[in-house]
């Protein structure tokens, strides 16, 4: 066997490296991990832990609305407290990791990484070799083709504001744009959201994704469907926005939300022969690329599963179980769920509706307002449906709440394990919960 640097070399330190390279180096392999920006990558540090601390105050001002009456007072939303409160649980969040890696032995080799052939990759000069190498670099916003599109920003660019724009544009309605929508409305911004199509969050009940659109729409909010975004253009202090048949829009910044796309770009792919597309890198069910020894892990890997971080987690814990002899079969993911942290929230997971209704099988709809336990505080806004096969299982459900991510965060045991009624009659729940709420619409 040649002698390499490491048994296994990771190009990128997010969740599709570090969840499995720990194990992977307390098992006795070698590992190494090559990152030129934050440990942890866009997750901990420009993703969803930045995100979900600024939409906790936007949660709770939601609820002192409901209980307006109960819960009295004039509250408000600071804008720079929230992101001084983000920043306060984000930026310990790298070195917390390095300690977890460097604790077990993982080396963390700074810089950045190219490929030069099926076992080295080239950092800052320096040959770096190993047995196999893992690609998991991930995604960037993208950034629209149009003129002035530097004039835009992005995500990263938006959590970081300290000061929040009066007037926001927010090109594209997937889940970053209605989420930052929901907070810069809430903490005071006039939002205007130029939709590429006539649809938002796609993959996501419609009828659902219409009640947060109305919702937010009696807030302030401005939809503009089919915009057609030509041009971004600068005038002193102010941005505009040309969409449409040549109509104006102007702003005080622009926030690109149109997607995020693969990095695949500028790390010796091509030099080493890993075929990938627009997409990202393609693999078989063993996470294997088209090198024998270079695997792929992650939100960079062409896939039908949701490009979210607990897939990278299953994804990285499913490579150090492959690589440390625990396993030889293939991945099998289990049921991933897909949430967007709007106000009400939407979440999904299992058989879509949809699709349920083609085949033929049963959807049940609850109303969130005849739900005794969501009158606790006043929640009226939403629907659940849930989805059973002939021997009436949980194959599928989706919610549109307040609390939607953890009403289907609860139902997941009985999709994945395929739990009949006998069995789904054992769990017992402490009640009153959400939990409970829940699986007793089964």
């Amino acid at each position: 066997m040649a002698d390499y640097d490491y048994d296994v070399l990771y190009l990128g330190c997010g969740h599709g490296t570090f969840d499995g390279a720990i194990p992977l180096a307390q098992s006795g392999k070698k590992v190494g991990v090559i990152e030129s920006r934050l440990i942890g990558g866009t997750c901990p540090n420009r993703g969803c832990n930045a995100k979900i601390t600024l939409d906790a105050p936007v949660k709770l001002t939601r609820a002192k609305e409901r209980l307006e009456g109960i819960v009295n007072g004039d509250w408000s939303l600071d804008w720079g407290q929230m992101v001084a409160q983000k920043q306060a649980v984000i930026d310990p969040l790298p070195d917390m990791i390095s300690g977890l890696l460097t604790g077990v032995g993982v080396q963390i080799i700074t810089g950045r990484g190219e490929l030069t052939d099926a076992h080295t990759i080239e950092v800052d000069g320096k040959p770096i070799t190993a047995d196999k190498l893992v690609i998991a670099t991930g995604l960037r916003p993208n950034k629209l083709a149009i003129p002035g599109t530097e004039l835009a920003h992005d995500s990263e660019d938006f959590m970081n504001l300290t000061t929040l724009p009066k007037r926001l544009a927010i090109v594209g309605s997937g889940y970053i744009s209605m989420e930052f929508a929901t907070m810069a409305n809430a903490a005071g911004a006039a939002v205007t959201v130029l939709m590429h199509g006539d649809r938002a969050l796609r993959q996501f009940h419609q009828p659902f994704v219409e009640t947060v659109i109305d919702d937010l729409t009696k807030r302030g909010v401005t939809f503009v469907k089919n915009a057609e975004v030509s041009e971004f253009a600068q005038s002193g202090d102010a941005y505009t926005v040309i969409y449409g048949d040549g109509q104006s829009l102007t702003v005080d910044w622009i926030l690109d939300a149109t997607g995020r796309i693969p990095n695949v770009e500028n790390i010796g792919l091509e030099t080493v022969g890993v075929v990938f597309n627009e997409h990202g890198i393609e693999v078989n069910n063993h996470l294997q690329t088209s090198v024998a020894n270079i695997y792929a892990s992650g939100d960079v890997i062409d896939k039908q599963q949701p490009k979210l971080t607990p897939t990278a987690i299953f994804e990285s814990v499913y490579l150090m179980q492959l690589f440390s002899g625990q396993t030889d079969q293939p991945i099998d993911y289990p049921a991933i769920p897909s949430t967007v942290f709007t106000s009400p929230r939407i979440a999904k997971v299992g058989e879509s509706v949809e699709t349920a209704e083609k085949k033929g099988d049963k959807v049940v709809t609850n109303q969130i307002k005849d739900d005794w336990y969501r009158q606790v505080d006043r929640q009226t806004l939403g629907a659940s449906k849930l989805v059973f096969d002939a021997d009436h299982k949980l194959i599928g459900a989706t919610e549109c709440s307040e609390e939607a991510d953890n009403a289907i965060d609860t139902l997941l045991p009985a999709i994945e394990f395929g739990l009949d009624a006998s069995q789904i009659g054992r769990i017992v729940h402490l009640f009153p919960t959400i939990a409970a709420s829940a699986w007793e619409k089964l």
